[in-house]
Parts: C-alpha cells; structure tokens; sequence
C-alpha cells in the first residue's frame, strides 16, 4: 500500500450561497490523501499498474469547474466519492479551504475521510487498537 498526497490543488468554482458567490467563482484549495495498492507498480514499475494519481486529479478538476456548490461539505463528500470509486483505493483523506470565507480568518476547511468498505475499516480500527496496545 501506498500513501498518496495531491497537495494545494488550487480549482476556482462556484461556492456559496449569497449573491456575490452565486454569481462569481472563487478560489479553493484541494488536499487529497489516498491510500492505494501499488504493489504490482512497483514490482513491474509499469504506470498501467499503478493508481494514477494524474487521471484522478484530472476527474477532480473537472468536478469541481463544471459544478456549482452550496456547502463545503457537500464539495469535500464529492470529491472523496469520486476517488473511492477505484477499487484500487482502500481509504482517502479530502481537505477543500475556501480562503477569505470569514473575516479576520485566513481560511475554512472542511475534511472528511472514508473508506473503501467496512471490512477495511474494521481492520484499520483493529490495527489502531492494536498500536495503542502496546
């Protein structure tokens, strides 16, 4: 398994919901951390075995342009929807920042994590129980 992180991937979009925001895209910035299998990549070192971490931030580029959003939270669950839909992927991290959302603060973020599906859940939580054991 591989950790994978896209790191200030800066997209502007349509975000909020006042007028000024309905009307004007502003600037987000895009944390994504994804735990991959790479295995048979780095034993072949062929690209068609690896998870391609340019075709995702393609799709999420896409996404995030051509769409129009209220909330963070709903932007932030999108965009981890649509890495979770490789199977290579057993869990991934999304942070979106909406700089200047509040005034005298630099920025908002919304983060939210997932996983591919229970089973690696509850195992990641065995190995974390595990950690602190001992």
């Amino acid at each position: 398994m591989a950790i994978i992180r896209i790191k200030k991937l800066l997209i502007r979009t349509y975000i909020g919901f006042n007028k000024e925001e309905l009307r004007n895209k502003q600037d987000v910035l895009i944390n994504m951390t994804i735990k991959a299998d790479v295995d048979k990549a780095i034993v072949s070192d062929a690209v068609h075995n690896s998870y391609n971490y340019k075709t995702i931030t393609k799709k999420v580029i896409a996404l995030v342009q051509e769409g129009k959003f209220k909330m963070l939270e709903n932007l932030t669950q999108q965009i981890l929807d649509l890495i979770l839909k490789n199977p290579q992927v057993d869990w991934a991290r999304v942070e979106v920042d909406k700089p200047h959302a509040l005034r005298f603060a630099e920025s908002v973020s919304i983060e939210l994590e997932s996983f591919q599906n229970e089973e690696i859940a509850d195992r990641q939580k065995h190995e974390v129980n595990l950690q602190n054991k001992y």
